[in-house]
């Protein structure tokens, strides 16, 4: 018969798995807690290895909230209420939120807007200028652009001919 034996860490091997963890890439506390979790780590000691990851600046929320405002942003084009809301998710706060969205300049951030939008215009190819107003709408909602921004885009892409 065999037993079924649950890995366990002393505090100084759950300490250097994290810090493993945590130098890969970003953290959010919520993940290095989740992680702790799944490693049986009792809450002394969780508490413990999380204070000594943030002294050694392994596990810092600010630094997060900038990295994960400019990748979303540079990499998948999000605009600005999803980079917020997908933060809020991971638990940051506040503060930090509007840190990290700081990383993002407004020149760069209208730019990529409304190259989006005019490259999602193009490709678009629905005939009615309503449904097609609509599907632009739509698609930088979902990736958390402003309405206001959208509105006025939508309107400035209608030609008079169209």
């Amino acid at each position: 018969m065999k037993s079924s034996s649950i890995k366990t860490y002393t505090v100084k091997e759950a300490t250097i798995k994290l810090m493993q963890f945590c130098a890969y890439r970003e953290r959010t506390h919520n993940e290095v807690e989740e992680k702790l979790k799944s490693m049986n780590m009792i809450p002394e000691a969780q508490e413990q290895i999380i204070m000594h990851l943030m002294q050694e600046n392994f596990l810092n929320e600010e630094r997060f909230a900038k990295s994960f405002a400019r990748g979303k942003f540079r990499i998948k084009k999000w605009g600005k209420r999803r980079i917020i809301n997908e933060l809020k998710i991971r638990g940051i706060s506040p503060r930090n939120i509007q840190t990290g969205l700081k990383e993002i300049s407004e020149t760069d951030y209208m730019a990529t807007f409304h190259e989006i939008s005019e490259k999602k215009w193009r490709t678009l190819k629905e005939t009615s200028v309503i449904k097609k107003k609509k599907k632009l709408a739509d698609y930088l909602q979902y990736r958390g652009w402003e309405n206001h921004l959208i509105f006025e885009k939508a309107n400035e892409l209608v030609k008079p001919d169209d």
